[in-house]
């Protein structure tokens, strides 16, 4: 799990697929209302409020993302200070989105320059690469990949590069496209 502060009133929790294996929790709980599951969340903030030194009191905005292959992405907001410093109170709002992608992370062009032919090789041709804070973002849209192997594609993709904790989102908006659903084949003909 890794814990990284975003602003003054907000924080995210990263947890890959083994952590969530780790804590007994799969991503198909998380769409019912367990005990189980608030329990492993609020252990999970206890630990962010002891890591970042911060008491974490009142209401909290939590955003969860589902990230395929990845693991699972939590934003935390501090939305009101308690009403009493002496009481302990702490409401969590969740709201779930479910990411249906794959989002690779290279930390340099000739990682993405040889994944492309073994990905080319199983027959994949797209693909959306951006350019970032000196990395290179893959992403593959559930669409993309729908009657492939994706444990064959994520073996792949993890040799060259790895899970990202970004969102396409994030990437849409501050990144710089390279190439748009095409970029296995772009890469492929180019080098």
């Amino acid at each position: 799990m890794r814990i990284e502060r975003l602003t003054t009133d907000k924080f995210k929790i990263f947890l890959t697929s083994d952590d969530l294996f780790d804590r007994g929790l799969e991503s198909e709980e998380i769409w019912k209302d367990l005990p189980r599951v608030h329990q492993i969340f609020s252990n999970m903030l206890f630990e962010a409020q002891e890591e970042l030194d911060e008491e974490l009191a009142g209401v909290l905005t939590v955003q969860i993302y589902l990230l395929q292959a990845q693991g699972m992405l939590v934003v935390v907001t501090k939305t009101e200070d308690a009403v009493d410093e002496e009481d302990d109170f702490l409401e969590m709002k969740v709201t779930l989105d479910e990411h249906n992608e794959l989002l690779y992370r290279f930390e340099d062009v000739e990682d993405v320059i040889n994944v492309v032919a073994p990905l080319r090789n199983l027959g994949i041709t797209g693909g959306t690469l951006y350019a970032f804070e000196d990395s290179y973002y893959l992403i593959f849209e559930d669409f993309e990949l729908a009657s492939l192997d994706k444990d064959n594609i994520i073996a792949i993709l993890s040799e060259y590069g790895g899970a990202s904790t970004m969102t396409s989102v994030w990437l849409q908006e501050y990144g710089a496209r390279i190439a748009l659903r095409e970029a296995v084949e772009t890469f492929y003909s180019h080098f």
